[in-house]
């Protein structure tokens, strides 16, 4: 028999959250922290974040899974201080590299996993960033919570939209391997309401599809989970991209009109 819920509100979102996320495979952010590093470059999904974050040259900026700094550089250029929180110790090894090469000191970084930062540790700061790191967070509500309390001015999350990795998944579909399937931006929606944050939430505008060099580039630009394809796998993505893949005579780029990044900024004021 099926249970009757009355109020929507009594929905235990955070239980379906953690569901989605029980076999979730862990990637390896050490060994993936160098591919980061000589990827990243100033994009639209920057730009669209940029216009969006309400900074003061005064303010004290918390970066939660800063990664190897793509954001956290910009960030530290237009304020007081950045504390950078990861799990991966390579990624901050990375993220101080580029503060060195832009002159930066006033970055200070943090090695601990996402789901154990605490006030009690941190403090407050003005200003928390959560770019593209809490798809995969299990204990969300604690995470948020602690986030929330940290923070005095705002809180900006961005979370996967519905139509990002989509010519991911259709490869990953194709040859029988279980996509990775994480939480809806909704589930992130209702959790923070149940715990009493009412957020704004909006698209992000990422006009442009991506554009790559090479086919090897676009098998190597961090989309695909290549640390989970056998050798055979890894042969079937490169005919795949060769296929979808459409070649630029003017631009002497490959590209594809369905491979755009997708994200949802969910942002609150305390």
């Amino acid at each position: 028999m099926k249970q009757c819920i009355n109020n929507p509100n009594d929905v235990d979102w955070a239980n379906f959250w953690a569901e989605r996320l029980e076999n979730k495979v862990n990637k390896d952010w050490d060994k993936a922290a160098p591919g980061f590093y000589k990827r990243t470059k100033k994009d639209d999904y920057q730009n669209a974040l940029f216009e969006k974050l309400i900074l003061n040259k005064n303010d004290i900026v918390l970066d939660v899974g800063c990664g190897e700094g793509s954001v956290t550089i910009p960030i530290a250029k237009k304020v007081k201080k950045v504390i950078g929180i990861d799990s991966s110790q390579k990624m901050l090894e990375y993220l101080r590299k580029r503060a060195d090469e832009n002159n930066l000191n006033n970055i200070e970084t943090i090695l601990k996993p996402i789901e154990e930062i605490s006030y009690d540790e941190i403090g407050e700061v003005d200003t928390i960033i959560c770019s593209r790191s809490l798809n995969g967070i299990i204990p969300i509500e604690n995470t948020l919570l602690q986030l929330n309390k940290i923070a005095k001015k705002y809180v900006f999350i961005t979370v996967f939209g519905p139509e990002n990795k989509k010519i991911e998944k259709d490869f990953e579909k194709e040859i029988g391997i279980k996509t990775e399937d994480f939480p809806d931006y909704n589930y992130f929606f209702n959790i923070l309401f149940n715990l009493g944050i009412y957020a704004n939430i909006e698209r992000l505008n990422l006009p442009n599809y991506r554009e790559y060099n090479s086919i090897e580039e676009a098998i190597d630009n961090g989309k695909f989970r290549l640390d989970l394809y056998n050798d055979e796998e890894k042969e079937l993505l490169k005919e795949y991209l060769k296929q979808i893949l459409t070649y630029d005579k003017e631009s002497k780029k490959y590209y594809n009109v369905k491979d755009k990044a997708d994200w949802i900024l969910i942002w609150w004021k305390k």
